[in-house]
């Protein structure tokens, strides 16, 4: 079976991050969970970091994955 992945976007590249949807979220609802989450962890603690919303994405099966990001790209 594929693993179904979602890039996290962030302004600085070292707080870019990736992580594997539990099967049973679809697409649309991955992404309405995941941005819910943020919003509430970011509204509920003005000093969080990237643990206390990892914590609450492991709690409902989604997996934080490392990965290797490349160089990035000069187009002219």
């Amino acid at each position: 079976m594929k693993s179904r992945l979602m890039i996290l976007p962030a302004t600085k590249a070292n707080a870019i991050q990736l992580v594997r949807v539990p099967d049973d979220f679809e697409e649309q609802e991955a992404y309405r969970y995941v941005t819910g989450v943020i919003a509430r962890v970011e509204e509920e603690n003005a000093d969080y970091d990237w643990e206390d919303i990892a914590a609450e994405l492991e709690a409902h099966g989604f997996e934080m994955l490392d990965f290797l990001l490349g160089p990035e790209l000069a187009y002219q």
